[in-house]
């Protein structure tokens, strides 16, 4: 028997305790999560609206139903009064850190700290009911909004800004958000690009996506398109960015129909300040650039304010240290070889990490499927000496007489059950319960 504790219950540690059970019998896999529901990113960070992807959460769920694999929630690993790595090394013959990358990346420039200035992710934290999340009036007072950035978190938030009640009502998300961004008086969102439109982040699915919201325009300025010298030529492009263009050039070319609501795609421009007003962000000031010929971008020193009273910066997410493990902090990763991790240069026995504290912010969910596949590979070769090590019969009964208490699968289960009553009572389907006090008080009610 090999038991295996995973760090993080989104898709990579999913996967890799999927692999872990489907190809050695003997292995047993503890999932623990700092938080008290499972799936990581798909229950957290995925739009409210794109619920054919929330739905993956169903083949993940496959995964922690399995005989052999046990979900253990509300568990905090390393930091303040978590629990130590170097205890875990010692309940576990091996121990995987799927832990994801926390943070998001800042532009360092003035101003960014101004109120009503945000990080995407904790835009994106508060509407899909993260218990750390904080109801801080983002909409409120708001008219003009300006999202940095030009990936698919970027359309998403833009998205979730034009979107109605008629649309969000049905999906999940928290009743005081929902409230919020129906009574939100943002008619104008500005994504905006430091680079051009050949070198956008997102995909042609999600872009089009701007284009079938109702009452709204969608504004590109054809200028802007012909200063990148791959619009010109998309012959050159691949087709995910040629179908980009084309989509941007339907838009510069088609005249606006009146709605109330306007979304303008800006490229070409690189924030430089964030301007104040009235204590708080009032616009947003950008230089012109134009492409350098090497892939990049440098400044003209021409400039243009845009008015925004909302300001959320879309440019990346970033790993953070974990107590205990070794990390890189120009690449945000653990270093590693093939899922190993390395201490020093040199393979640290029984540990290892998949997703993106592995291999940095990158790619789709299905990306961390290989990812984790390498990571149980490498794991499986090093078992015959893993299996070595003397280890409790339960790790969970040595947890609990140390006072941690996590919250199991019943748990989560009653959790569900609970969400499903509140959306009930609001005339809605399921609403997600939005703070720890209300999550686990609903854990706690594990009979139906």
């Amino acid at each position: 028997m090999l038991r295996v504790a995973v760090i993080g219950s989104g898709p990579s540690g999913c996967y890799t305790a999927q692999g872990l059970v489907q190809q050695d019998s003997t292995v047993f896999v503890d999932v623990l999560d700092r938080l008290p529901c499972p799936y990581g990113l798909v229950r957290y960070g995925v739009a409210p609206d794109h619920e054919k992807i929330k739905s993956l959460q169903n083949n993940l769920r496959t995964v922690l139903e399995h005989e052999r694999v046990r979900f253990l929630g509300g568990v905090q690993v390393g930091g303040p009064g978590g629990l130590p790595t170097a205890r875990l090394r010692e309940l576990y013959h091996a121990v995987v850190y799927c832990v994801g990358a926390a943070t998001d990346r800042h532009l360092g420039i003035p101003g960014e700290e101004l109120p009503g200035s945000w990080s995407a992710t904790e835009f994106v934290s508060w509407y899909s009911a993260h218990p750390d999340a904080a109801d801080d009036g983002f909409v409120r007072g708001a008219r003009s909004a300006v999202v940095i950035g030009v990936g698919n978190v970027a359309v998403d938030v833009t998205r979730m800004l034009a979107r109605g009640a008629a649309e969000l009502s049905p999906t999940d998300m928290p009743q005081a958000a929902l409230s919020a961004l129906a009574a939100s008086r943002v008619t104008d969102i500005h994504m905006v690009g430091r680079r051009g439109p050949s070198q956008a982040r997102f995909t042609t699915k999600e872009l089009r996506e701007l284009g079938a919201l109702p009452d709204t325009d969608v504004v590109v300025d054809p200028e802007e398109l012909a200063l990148d010298p791959a619009c010109a030529d998309p012959s050159a492009l691949s087709a995910p960015q040629r179908r980009n263009v084309e989509v941007l050039r339907g838009w510069a070319a088609a005249p606006p129909t009146g709605g109330r609501r306007r979304i303008g795609l800006r490229f070409f421009l690189r924030p430089v300040e964030l301007l104040a007003e009235g204590g708080r962000v009032g616009a947003v000031r950008f230089e012109r650039t134009v492409p350098d010929g090497q892939g990049g971008v440098t400044g003209t020193g021409r400039y243009e304010d845009i008015e925004a009273q909302l300001v959320l910066r879309s440019v990346g997410y970033r790993g953070v240290p974990l107590e205990g493990l070794p990390f890189d902090a120009g690449l945000g990763t653990v270093p590693h070889r093939e899922g190993r991790v390395l201490r020093d240069g040199a393979i640290a026995p029984g540990e290892y990490v998949a997703g993106w504290i592995k291999r940095g912010p990158t790619g789709v969910i299905g990306t961390n499927r290989p990812c984790a596949k390498q990571t149980v590979t490498s794991l499986l070769e090093d078992a015959p000496v893993l299996a070595r090590k003397q280890v409790p019969e339960d790790p969970v009964t040595v947890l609990r007489s140390a006072g941690v208490a996590p919250v199991e699968w019943a748990g989560w289960q009653a959790i569900e059950r609970a969400e499903a009553e509140l959306g009930a009572s609001l005339g809605r389907t399921v609403v997600k319960l939005p703070d720890w006090e209300s999550l686990l008080a609903a854990a706690r009610a594990t009979t139906s």
